[in-house]
């Protein structure tokens, strides 16, 4: 939170962005952005910042950067979905201006580079379809961990095994084979999905842990795809299949005729994710988010939160080549907490705005960038 004396973060964002828009030109998805005036004193050169990571995100991430290039002309910002892990490295390397997660820093990631920040930008949630014979997206069959890590070793193998049977007493299941389907690439849904299944079931935990990439068993069953919008695909595609999706892939699942699952908390209540159920979530985490941000909101003590919940990352170095390009991700990221946090961005993908307490927080860790 604001420290006292010190003035409101909301009304620093309001200096903050009058100052770039008389300053500065402008932000889009895409290539080259708009070129300078030729007036004098006019906006200076036209500047390309370079987002590149989380899938998840990458919806919103393309809606981001095509508002805010109408909004501030000069400078664009363009967008590529290739997964947490890349994002985390482009960002180290100099590669992406900005890197996009799902999944916060290791310590390994801050060994290698110090200077990195991971800055909450929104929050979002991770779904679990699956292709059912009988079972659309109106029936919402109930899973845990415990149940999702065996079938993921691959020691439930049909979706009539009495494991799932019991958490669904009152749903006809079929002996139809299970498919699960995982993430090829370093991925933060990855990092997520496996942090469930580490907290519900001590075997995965001891066995395999958790991590944006995991040694996972070898299944004859199994299948392995590149980011969110291919793993929906192959599972539309896979009788018996289950997969985990980031959440702004739900409306496109439902429509492939896709059911999701209502997902056990902590408390063994069964959750959908819904706005209700995310909100409750990260609310019993944002007094503990701490100045860095960096936290694990999965699988969370709120009695009625969906558990697979968390704040999807910007990383950026402290440490910019220029002044201005320093400048020009300082407003970017300063936008896309308030003004991009604003419904009208985050409902067609599900997303949640950030609470006020981590917008601060976010915006101090932004100050930083130089």
């Amino acid at each position: 939170m604001a420290g006292k004396g010190r003035m409101p973060f909301i009304v620093l964002v309001a200096v903050f962005l009058l100052g770039l828009t008389a300053a500065c030109g402008s932000v889009a998805s895409g290539g080259g952005g708009a070129g300078a005036s030729g007036r004098a004193g006019a906006a200076p050169a036209a500047l390309t910042l370079r987002e590149s990571g989380s899938t998840l995100l990458y919806p919103l991430m393309q809606s981001w950067a095509a508002a805010y290039h109408t909004q501030v002309p000069g400078v664009t910002v363009s967008t590529a979905a290739t997964g947490s892990s890349k994002g985390i490295a482009y960002a180290s390397a100099g590669a992406a201006d900005i890197g996009t997660s799902d999944a916060y820093l290791s310590s390994g990631d801050l060994v290698k580079n110090p200077a990195l920040l991971n800055i909450p930008l929104v929050i979002s949630a991770q779904v679990i379809d699956y292709n059912v014979p009988g079972i659309g997206p109106g029936t919402h069959l109930n899973l845990d961990g415990e149940v999702l890590a065996q079938i993921y070793q691959g020691t439930i193998t049909t979706w009539d095994d009495q494991a799932i049977v019991k958490l669904n007493p009152h749903v006809r299941l079929p002996p139809t084979a299970i498919v699960p389907v995982h993430r090829s690439d370093g991925s933060g849904d990855t990092f997520l999905f496996t942090s469930y299944l580490s907290t519900q079931d001590p075997a995965w935990n001891a066995a395999i842990g958790y991590g944006t990439s995991v040694a996972w068993p070898p299944l004859a069953s199994g299948i392995a795809e590149q980011g969110n919008k291919n793993v929906e695909k192959k599972c539309a595609a896979t009788v018996g299949c289950v997969a985990y999706v980031g959440i702004s892939y739900l409306n496109q699942s439902i429509g492939d005729n896709l059911g999701y699952a209502a997902l056990a908390n902590a408390a063994g209540q069964s959750e959908l994710p819904s706005a209700t159920t995310i909100n409750a979530s990260v609310a019993s985490f944002v007094s503990s988010t701490p100045p860095n941000e960096t936290i694990s909101m999965v699988d969370g003590p709120a009695a009625d939160g969906y558990p697979i919940v968390n704040y999807e990352y910007a990383i950026v170095s402290t440490r910019q080549p220029d002044a201005a390009r320093a400048r020009a991700i300082r407003a970017f990221l300063t936008w896309v907490i308030t003004t991009g946090n604003s419904a009208n961005y985050l409902q067609p993908v599900r997303f949640e705005p950030l609470p006020p307490a981590v917008v601060t927080l976010a915006g101090e860790q932004i100050a930083r960038i130089g």
